[in-house]
């Protein structure tokens, strides 16, 4: 049987294994990270500092496609309060996204007048995954990994993953939009 001493000693150990600050995890933040936008020019989303980020993979030719019009929505709804949404097109899910970038910017423009930035399309999962993502998954765990296109991830403005949101969660359902309000 434990004695109290060992019983206090016991729950501190744990206390503190689950109140790790997280803060150690960051040796980079989202702004020291840069990708190709769709026109093929380099972005350092450094231009994002001190800005609410949603992060979302995207496809066009996915269930989930429609929601392109409600990132939009989101984005027209708070980007003067420094919100951004960045579209990431992936193919890796189901083969969704198979467009060149071209295609993929027309599609956005003529089917939704997405007006929030696209970048150029990368994978977002595995080895291969561009480095915002396994930057996220190294940082925020496991849940920052796409299972799916529309998969969203939330970026506060010190530069770290606040939140993640699945594929089926829509881009204005409360659940997103309380957490934006939360840290805008």
């Amino acid at each position: 049987m434990f004695s109290k001493k060992n019983y206090l000693v016991y729950i501190l150990i744990i206390m503190f294994s689950f109140t790790a600050n997280s803060e150690e995890q960051y040796k980079e933040l989202f702004f020291d990270f840069n990708i190709t936008d769709i026109e093929g020019k380099k972005v350092s989303f450094s231009e994002y500092k001190n800005k609410t980020i949603l992060l979302v993979n995207v496809a066009s030719k996915c269930g989930f496609t429609n929601q392109y019009s409600e990132l939009q929505d989101l984005y027209e709804k708070y980007k003067d309060k420094d919100f951004v949404v960045i579209g990431i097109p992936s193919n890796q899910f189901g083969g969704q996204e198979p467009g060149t970038n071209d295609e993929i910017k027309d599609f956005c423009t003529v089917n939704f007048n997405i007006t929030f930035p696209i970048m150029n399309k990368v994978d977002v999962k595995g080895e291969n995954a561009h480095p915002i993502f396994l930057w996220a998954k190294n940082n925020y765990g496991k849940a920052a990994i796409p299972k799916w296109n529309f998969h969203k991830i939330l970026i506060n403005k010190d530069g770290k993953v606040q939140n993640t949101f699945s594929s089926f969660t829509k881009p204005m359902s409360k659940k997103i939009i309380n957490e934006i309000e939360l840290i805008l």
